[in-house]
């Protein structure tokens, strides 16, 4: 992938996201995308997510997030753009 044609998010969402399946269902998302990076729950309650790919590929991820897994109920999703990192899949941490 040409590095020119690649972004990378620092995504944080808020509700009830944990125990729902949002971090399985993220990882499902972000594979068929073709997004790498990783998922993890935070001691605040949030779920935070670094997500890296084409910029088409990254902003469905994005949209993705607002509604995420069929049980969770998102109330609000933060991004924000940062440097390329070296990823080679997506994966929970």
């Amino acid at each position: 992938m040409n590095e020119m044609s690649v972004i990378r998010v620092l995504i944080t969402v808020t509700g009830r996201v944990q125990g729902v399946g949002y971090r399985h269902a993220a990882l499902q998302q972000a594979r068929s995308l073709g997004v790498t990076g990783f998922v993890r729950n935070l001691q605040d309650g949030t779920v935070y997510m670094e997500a890296q790919g084409n910029p088409d590929a990254v902003s469905c991820f994005i949209e993705w997030c607002k509604s995420g897994a069929p049980r969770a109920s998102v109330e609000l999703v933060e991004y924000s753009y940062h440097p390329l990192r070296d990823f080679e899949t997506f994966q929970i941490r």
